[in-house]
Formats: structure tokens, C-alpha cells, sequence
């Protein structure tokens, strides 16, 4: 089950209808594509999933996956 928040959604629409397809395609292949962990002590554990110049954060838990949020990778990190 993938779970977005209302962030990582809005941002994903926003996009045009390329991207939007092409990121909501890649969160749905979840564990595959280039997924790492994010370094920190975070409680879960955050990871990753590039997608071209886009980032996807998330967690994942015992319900499924859990979107926190999406951005260009310059700017997604000033978010965590």
C-alpha cells in the first residue's frame, strides 16, 4: 500500500503530465529503481528514490510505503 502526504501529492500534479506520470510510475515499482537510505538517526528510517532530477522521500513500514515528499534534488534535503 502507498500512502502519499498531502505535500507529495500536490507537488506531483503540479508537474506536467509527463513528469507526473513518470514519478507516480516509479513510486509505484517501490523497492525497485535507485532507492537508498538517508544517513541521520532518523525513527523510521528515511530512503530515497531518484527519479531523473527528482527525489522521492519515504518510509516504509509494516503497512506499505509512506510518501513524505517530492522535490528537485537541489531543494528536497532543505525540506527534511
Amino acid at each position: 500500500m502507498i500512502r502519499y502526504h498531502k505535500q507529495a501529492e500536490k507537488y506531483i500534479l503540479s508537474q506536467g503530465k509527463t513528469t507526473a506520470m513518470r514519478l507516480f510510475r516509479a513510486i509505484e515499482n517501490l523497492p525497485l529503481g535507485d532507492v537508498k537510505r538517508l544517513q541521520g538517526g532518523n525513527e523510521p528510517p528515511l530512503y530515497r528514490l531518484r527519479v531523473g532530477n527528482y527525489r522521492v522521500v519515504f518510509h516504509h513500514g509494516a503497512d506499505g510505503f509512506t510518501i513524505l515528499c517530492v522535490d528537485s534534488r537541489g531543494d528536497i534535503y532543505k525540506r527534511l
